[in-house]
């Protein structure tokens, strides 16, 4: 069986804004798509070995194009990005207790900068190409998935406008109970239905390649992309949990099919849904806006390092932060306290600091946020997790490992296979019916071994960093009274 996915994305900040050339993103994908086929045909392997194709993506991220045309009307705005925070203060005042939470019971999410609803409220009240679009009836909004999908698909040459459940529960339109756009959600957003995608599940026959060497190819799996490293990791039982690091960190807890409200900050969203014939399956999710971020912004910002693999061994150098706490609120506070008056600070400093405690710093925040929606986790779950399993670019550094598992007090599993993302994407559309090269009970055959970390320090110590941790969580939070919402 030979399967191709693809999950690629770039982007450029300007002050709380961070945006991404919808074109770019194509542009890359195309030089994937070439790639991939180049290396079999180096391995002579023919090209019809490629049964399926899936896509895995940023979830949130928000882009809305000209159908006709086919050009974008503003760059995508992505996940991470703040301007739309006074756009969410009007939204939360127009509720009736003032509740950050009024919509949380159809969509599992609090009403925030993060998920794509705001994003698209933002450019339909600041962009005119926008606005004129949608009058005309010219405009098409969707996630990363949908502007890749209708594009391979043969975009304005009869593309499809389609995205799955797990990236429509991110928009903050969708109900995840009907599975269906709510006209109530966006009647709230004032947003028009009509340049909604359809919505199908995660492991179908959408369409078929149009475009490069895989004309004709079936594109049958599309997953957001912590969705796709919970299925590549093969969590597909209720209480199995996994925890990606890479610009962020989003640990997800499958709950099964019924939906888990929570009460300690988490979100309730769609894991999968491995066919429309299928049940779908939802999770519990913590969400930290910045943790491999913190290493760029280390070496970017401050030159504390020269590239991301010096972290490590600069962190172990020192072999503790001696007191110093670094809160990476870059972006706000998501999990679990949804906070964007927050902003990034280090504290406990004194004379003995240097940049290897900095570092070391560096590496247990990142850890810390995971050990605080793993407590909200096992609070609005009941379940106490006795293993996480863990992917993402930061995962191959052992020194992380070992803090994670000190810090949680449980075993943290590491794959031989890395790529979860691109591997959940791979079997979500080697499922698909018509394609069938992949069924749920060879998921004991794959080849994938686990290198664990387990805890090495005693949990009074683990309590009381984490415990100091939050002291300077708090310090963090109400910073910004003012949030600047201009570029410069």
């Amino acid at each position: 069986m030979t399967l191709f996915t693809f999950h690629s994305i770039t982007q450029h900040h300007v002050c709380s804004w961070v945006e991404v050339d919808p074109k770019e993103i194509l542009r890359t994908v195309h030089e994937c798509i070439e790639g991939a086929c180049s290396s079999l045909r180096q391995q002579n392997i023919p090209i019809t070995a490629i049964k399926a194709v899936g896509i895995t993506n940023q979830r949130e991220t928000t882009i809305v194009w000209d159908q006709i045309t086919g050009e974008p009307l503003h760059n995508a705005i992505v996940w991470l990005d703040m301007r739309t925070q006074l756009t969410v203060e009007r939204l939360i005042d127009a509720t009736p207790a003032r509740d950050q939470n009024h919509l949380k019971d159809k969509t599992g999410l609090p009403i925030s900068t993060y998920f794509s609803a705001v994003k698209l409220r933002w450019l339909l009240d600041n962009c005119a190409a926008v606005q004129s679009a949608v009058q005309d009836g010219r405009a098409l909004f969707g996630t990363v998935d949908t502007w890749i999908l209708w594009n391979l698909s043969g975009g304005t040459d009869g593309g499809v406008h389609l995205t799955d459940v797990t990236n429509a529960s991110r928009t903050m339109l969708f109900n995840i109970h009907t599975l269906e756009w709510d006209s109530e959600l966006c009647e709230f957003f004032n947003i028009p239905m009509s340049i909604l995608p359809g919505v199908r599940s995660s492991s179908e026959i959408y369409a078929t390649m149009t475009i490069d060497c895989l004309s004709g190819v079936p594109i049958s799996g599309c997953l957001g992309d912590q969705s796709a490293a919970l299925v590549g990791q093969l969590c597909f039982k209720s209480g199995q949990a996994k925890n990606t690091y890479g610009t962020g960190c989003f640990l997800l807890c499958n709950t099964g099919e019924k939906p888990v409200s929570s009460a300690h900050g988490l979100l309730t969203t769609i894991a999968y849904q491995l066919g429309p014939r299928q049940v779908p399956s939802y999770a519990l999710e913590g969400s930290v806006a910045i943790a491999g971020g913190m290493v760029q912004w280390l070496r970017d910002n401050l030159g504390i390092i020269e590239s991301s693999e010096d972290l490590e061994q600069l962190a172990a150098q020192a072999g503790a932060s001696c007191g110093c706490y670094f809160v990476p609120a870059f972006s706000g506070l998501y999990a679990p306290y949804w906070d964007p008056t927050a902003r990034g600070i280090i504290c406990g400093l004194t004379r003995h600091t240097n940049k290897s405690h900095i570092a070391f710093a560096t590496m247990e925040a990142v850890c810390f946020q995971t050990g605080e929606i793993f407590e909200a986790m096992k609070q609005d779950s009941g379940n106490v997790l006795a293993l996480l399993q863990v992917d993402g670019g930061m995962t191959s550094s052992n020194l992380l490992m070992q803090l994670q598992a000190d810090i949680l007090g449980i075993p943290v599993a590491r794959p031989s296979i890395t790529e979860t993302t691109s591997l959940g994407a791979a079997i979500a559309a080697g499922m698909a019916e018509g394609v069938g090269v992949w069924h749920m009970e060879q998921k004991d055959q794959l080849d994938v071994t686990f290198e664990t970390f387990n805890p090495q320090v005693a949990p009074e110590e683990s309590t009381s960093r984490l415990q100091f941790w939050r002291k300077a969580v708090e310090r963090s939070r109400g910073w910004e009274t003012t949030v600047v919402h201009t570029k410069h």
